[in-house]
């Protein structure tokens, strides 16, 4: 039986140890690491609550235009003495020192200048202001994210040229030793190569610690933890654009949730300067009123007394004059849409702006990708050569280390532009409204 135990639970163990590795080894793709943030990111979730809010508003404005029922419980005890003398008075019917009195009110209103309609109206306007909001989160969360994916590729690209610009010291330094050790070359120029090599490692514990800080910050994104190993599938490529300044500033025109918004806060504007008019008109009520009276706790009569009555109003209310308060309301609404309507083409300009300087970076970078992919092959073919004149002797150490110096600089230069053109992209897509997409590519 033990033994039965023992094998059960190492099988478990193995089963358990075998899911880890797959789930640490498991290689993420940019589309799921944009869906994992957005399942699990707040700023979402508090969007998401801001709808729910709008909603429930939204039915609390339908809820004016239904009948209201209200009711009360009502104790009164009188003196004795204002008892005593209404039974010498002319009351009509002699008073009780203790009254009960219970009411069932039904008000409905009938006009009120279209107020409620119109603050049905913004309650909508004001759902569909939550939704843009959520997708402006969204839009945000989806460019942060690419930013960071992008990041890490970076980080590890740069990684591997430290790594391989040790790699390269090693070899030069072996080769070094061996001619000092043979007399070939002074004692300064084998330090000049062990003193780089401290600096290349050095330079790579930096780029190492890069990884990891860009790791980190990708966790976060995807609600993470902070130190859970990453591994992600390597985009980083180039892109040829295909579009033209002018068709991506139209594309933003049409898709930024940020335009759709203040669109909407001036068509609330609008409607408050409605709703700040409505207090001109009159307004109309329906009140129908029960009441039951007597002078016992639980509502109960003696025989031949009717202690029950009802109405039914019709009121109307109108203010006619508050001292010019109704006219300065309407000014003030009027004064918040022209705020609204300066704010809305204030953030069309600011997108076109940002259109503009999104798509000449991606521009910079597509060119700077073509020189400094040019630049690494010859820094290549310039060590190479150093290097083997270096071994013949007719190149010094210097030439090498200098030679090295450029190539290991070329290759950071290409990687470094590689990554700002992928992020120059994902900013071009967000400036026109297109981030969660790749429809522009």
């Amino acid at each position: 039986m033990t033994r039965k135990i023992s094998i059960f639970l190492g099988i478990l163990f193995f089963l358990l140890l075998g899911s880890s590795i797959i789930l640490a080894s498991e290689e993420l793709t940019l589309e799921e690491s944009i869906k994992i943030a957005l399942e699990k990111s707040l700023s979402i979730y508090s969007a998401q609550e801001e709808i729910k809010a709008k909603e429930f508003e939204e039915l609390s404005t339908k809820a004016d235009f239904l009948p209201k029922l209200s009711t009360s419980y009502t104790y009164t005890r009188l003196d004795n003495d204002t008892v005593n003398d209404a039974k010498y008075t002319t009351y009509p019917s002699p008073l009780d020192t203790n009254s009960y009195q219970f009411n069932i009110t039904v008000t409905q209103q009938v006009f009120t200048g279209w107020r409620l309609t119109i603050s049905r109206e913004i309650a909508s306007l004001g759902v569909d202001t939550a939704k843009i909001q959520k997708e402006t989160a969204i839009q945000d969360l989806v460019l942060n994210v690419k930013a960071a994916y992008f990041g890490i590729l970076k980080a590890e690209k740069l990684a591997k040229v430290a790594e391989q610009s040790v790699e390269l010291l090693e070899a030069q330094l072996k080769v070094s030793q061996a001619f000092y050790d043979e007399g070939i070359i002074a004692k300064n120029d084998l330090l000049q190569t062990e003193v780089q090599m401290a600096q290349a490692r050095q330079n790579l514990i930096r780029a190492n610690n890069g990884v990891e800080i860009a790791k980190s910050l990708f966790n976060k994104l995807l609600r993470r933890d902070l130190n859970q190993g990453v591994k992600i599938k390597d985009i980083l490529d180039y892109y040829p654009i295909r579009l033209l300044l002018d068709q991506c500033m139209e594309k933003a025109g049409q898709n930024r949730p940020e335009i759709k918004e203040v669109s909407l806060n001036v068509m609330s504007a609008e409607k408050a300067i409605d709703l700040s008019k409505s207090s001109y008109y009159p307004s109309v009520t329906v009140i129908g009123n029960y009441q039951r009276e007597t002078d016992d706790i639980l509502l109960d009569s003696s025989p031949g007394e009717d202690p029950d009555n009802w109405t039914i109003t019709l009121k109307g209310e109108w203010t006619f004059w508050e001292w010019r308060k109704k006219r300065h309301d309407v000014a003030a609404a009027r004064a918040k849409l022209a705020k609204a309507n300066y704010i809305l083409k204030e953030i069309k300009d600011n997108i076109q702006l940002e259109v503009k300087e999104a798509y000449l970076s991606l521009r910079e970078a597509e060119k700077n990708i073509q020189v400094a992919k040019k630049a690494v092959v010859q820094a290549e073919e310039n060590f190479r050569m150093n290097e083997e004149r270096y071994k013949q002797q007719v190149a010094t150490s210097t030439d090498v280390l200098d030679a090295l110096t450029l190539l290991t600089q070329a290759r950071t230069n290409y990687f470094n532009t590689l990554s700002e053109h992928n992020i120059a992209w994902a900013r071009l897509e967000r400036a026109m409204g297109v981030g969660y997409n790749t429809e522009s590519k």
